[in-house]
């Protein structure tokens, strides 16, 4: 199967029958992003992780109708 990345547009080829083409073809809203652009992502994300500045916005606790 043929796949694009969504970030650089590199065409890449996945097997057929692999988990992440059968979630590609099950959920169409799903992208792709290819190994390297998720590993720029990955360490982009742990530098600013070290910055104080970075927060991280997460989902409040507990029971949502409060």
């Amino acid at each position: 199967m043929r796949v694009k990345c969504v970030l650089c547009d590199g065409v890449n080829k996945i097997e057929s029958y692999s988990l992440l083409a059968k979630n590609l073809r099950k959920r169409r809203v799903q992208t792709y992003i290819c190994p390297s652009c998720y590993e720029r992502i990955t360490e982009k994300t742990l530098e600013r992780k070290k910055n104080q500045n970075f927060k991280l916005y997460e989902e409040p606790k507990g029971d949502p109708h409060i």
